[in-house]
């Protein structure tokens, strides 16, 4: 009798027995006779060793910790464990750096202006420059919209505090995340599955839950899967699973995120889906041999 992988389900500290949406993963991996459970990313008593595969979901404090988990990474890496997504995609998607790699392929992103840590940039410049009253400014590395903040020139001290300690984004306003609600649209196994429409509460630009904001199932239109599938085949190859955020403007879809790295999958709203992403990770592992 060949032996059951194993699988890791990753998560963090907050969330030790995984979100209510990636639970059942569980049970489902069990059925097609691979032993998973849950493991916290940086819980330095795990042996990562024992492990066939390890699934990225719920790690939402890596980008608190980056270089750490950067760190975590080479060390399963260098174990020979792998890793879903892969880990080109995992470093390819860790920093916003690859908005602009997208861009200069001819995706449509929100105009942006890219800040080094400790550059002596103004905020009040890049808004003249630019031609805008206000601003979104978040960290190159970040998750969950954590330090996003909506700017104007008055928010000089707290843009130059921002920047002594990352690299920051400043992008446009996009007035159709509140108007219309953004899209996320979500992949498995390179094929589109199912979206949601997320809005922000009033008031707010943020569409996380995390923030008061929400996410509904809703049918995506064939254009916008059109748009969000061409964008997924930019992805480094090997991706499982990816999560496609974007708006349709006046301009046509603009991509805000590209999530291959703990994106929440919105399994709740499609169960099946659940069921697929479950079969793809066996599938998989037994096509690489365990």
């Amino acid at each position: 009798m060949l032996r059951q992988p194993s699988v890791g389900l990753v998560t963090y500290v907050k969330v030790p027995d995984l979100t209510d949406d990636d639970r059942p993963l569980v049970d489902e991996l069990r059925r097609l006779d691979c032993h998973a459970t849950p493991v916290i990313w940086d819980d330095t008593s795990v042996d990562w060793s024992g492990f066939d595969a390890l699934v990225l979901r719920s790690c939402w404090n890596y980008h608190l910790r980056p270089t750490v988990f950067a760190a975590w990474l080479d060390t399963i890496e260098a174990l020979g464990v792998r890793l879903y997504n892969p880990f080109a995609v995992v470093r390819w998607n860790m920093h916003k750096e690859y908005l602009r790699g997208l861009a200069a392929r001819g995706v449509l992103v929100p105009d942006t202006v890219w800040v080094d840590r400790g550059a002596p940039a103004s905020l009040s410049e890049i808004l003249r420059s630019a031609g805008w009253r206000e601003a979104i400014v978040k960290p190159a590395i970040s998750a969950s919209a954590t330090d996003t903040w909506r700017a104007t020139a008055g928010d000089e001290a707290r843009f130059a505090e921002a920047s002594r300690r990352t690299e920051l984004l400043v992008q446009e306003v996009i007035p159709e995340v509140v108007a219309v609600g953004e899209w996320s649209l979500v992949f498995i196994d390179g094929a589109f599955s199912h979206a949601a429409l997320k809005r922000p509460r009033p008031g707010d630009f943020r569409v996380q839950v995390e923030h008061g904001g929400s996410a509904d199932a809703a049918e995506a239109p064939a254009d916008v899967v059109a748009h969000g599938t061409a964008i997924t085949h930019h992805i480094p190859p090997g991706w499982l699973y990816a999560r496609i955020d974007g708006v349709v403007t006046s301009r046509g879809f603009l991509l805000m995120e590209v999530e291959c790295l703990e994106p929440h999958l919105f399994f709740s709203q499609k169960p099946d889906a659940r069921s697929r992403f479950a079969v793809a990770i066996a599938r998989s592992l037994r096509r690489e041999g365990q």
